[in-house]
């Protein structure tokens, strides 16, 4: 492994003409096991945050098993490499042929739903099966997330009840699923949640095997800086031992972001200054989305030779590469007052929907790949944990 000023060094001399994206290994391998060892029940990683294969087989050496799979490309890629894995097919709304292919051709038991017409079809695609996992999604609050998920999926607590005793009558295994919302920034949205569901769940009179909370578990970026994780444990842990029957259910959850956000940077060159706007080689349409549409503001750190000088900081804003004008992000980044065309920068926290929303419009590709760092992500939710890496290894594209 090489640290990042070496890694930039070496870029720059190869005249690397697109975004290069630094992957951390031990920060990854450090968020999985806060996870594994803290939380008290079956963590699923949600896919779609990171598909990556080295992302995976990071999570996979470190004891994950079991994955959030939301489609049919996601249930073929973790089970052609990791056929012993269990996976959960948690898109509420399936193709009938994905139901089908996932069913019989992956091996895969357990689906949600939100709807009867859901239920029905999952039936017939699977012809009748008696051995499914189908799992209740709900709709709840999401008062304390940065984006929320509550309007496109769930069914309302009112109609919930009759559902779950519908599911139970074909269910071998049967449980419930909600989300409190990306980037949820307070523990007491899951303790909300789970007191929403547990007293409907009781109103219904049936018996649950899974309890899930969903996903929502926060990353840190400047200006948004989460509770420690412990603290959601705790109330997720606290407020399942006060569901009914809680001793004979599996706790479940699906989290994505706090665990890969800190294992991947990229690193940008400057194409051009105009005042206080930067305009670099990736942005909204590439890895940078979150910094687009939703605003979220990235750690940032000018990479370059010689030391910068860090004691005069200023605001800045970036422009990506492609001709739209959405192409916009508005931070502010804070970086040296003297950035200049050609320099380069490190932006963190991009693993989580960073590499996976790229897209190629206007012709700009991510082609120089990723290579690995050994240093401590710009920002760290697990600074309190054990920091320790692996032997070097070069990750291909």
């Amino acid at each position: 492994m090489e640290n990042t000023q070496k890694t930039i060094a070496c870029i720059a001399q190869a005249g690397a003409r697109n975004p290069v994206f630094a992957f951390r290994p031990a920060a990854l391998k450090q968020a999985a096991r806060v996870f594994l060892d803290q939380f008290e029940g079956q963590v699923l990683y949600a896919v779609k945050t990171n598909p990556e294969p080295h992302v995976t087989d990071a999570l996979v050496q470190c004891g994950v098993r079991s994955f959030d799979v939301a489609s049919l490309e996601e249930v073929r890629r973790i089970h052609e490499r990791y056929p012993e894995a269990r996976l959960f097919f948690m898109h509420p709304v399936k193709a009938r042929h994905a139901i089908r292919e996932a069913y019989f051709e992956y091996g895969v038991r357990n689906f949600s739903l939100d709807t009867p017409e859901e239920l029905q079809k999952i039936l017939e695609e699977t012809d009748g099966a008696k051995d499914l996992g189908l799992h209740l999604r709900i709709t709840i609050p999401n008062t304390y997330a940065e984006l929320n998920l509550s309007e496109k999926f769930g069914v309302n607590l009112q109609e919930a009840p009759k559902l779950l005793r519908k599911m139970r009558e074909v269910a071998q295994e049967l449980g419930v699923c909600f989300h409190v919302g990306s980037q949820c920034m307070h523990p007491d949205a899951y303790r909300i949640a789970m007191r929403m569901v547990a007293k409907m769940v009781k109103q219904s009179k049936v018996k649950l095997d899974y309890f899930n909370v969903g996903g929502g578990f926060p990353s840190v970026y400047p200006g948004m800086i989460p509770p420690p994780l412990t603290d959601y444990f705790d109330a997720i842990h606290e407020e399942f031992r006060k569901v009914e029957g809680w001793r004979d259910m599996t706790l479940l959850s699906e989290p994505g972001r706090a665990i890969v956000a800190e294992s991947t940077s990229v690193i940008v060159r400057v194409e051009l200054r105009k005042g206080n706007t930067l305009y670099i080689n990736d942005g909204a349409y590439g890895c940078l989305f979150d910094a687009g549409t939703p605003k979220f503001i990235f750690p940032v750190r000018l990479l370059r030779s010689d030391a910068p000088d860090t004691s005069d900081m200023v605001p800045y804003s970036f422009y990506g590469p492609t001709c739209d004008s959405l192409d916009f992000m508005k931070g502010p980044f804070y970086l040296p007052k003297d950035v200049k065309e050609g320099d380069y920068i490190e932006i963190g926290q991009i693993g989580a929907y960073g590499r996976t929303l790229a897209t190629g419009f206007n012709g700009f590709f991510h082609e120089e790949g990723v290579v690995e760092v050994s240093d401590a992500p710009l920002m760290s939710m697990y600074a309190d944990e054990p920091f320790t890496h692996d032997p070097m290894e070069v990750v291909a594209a």
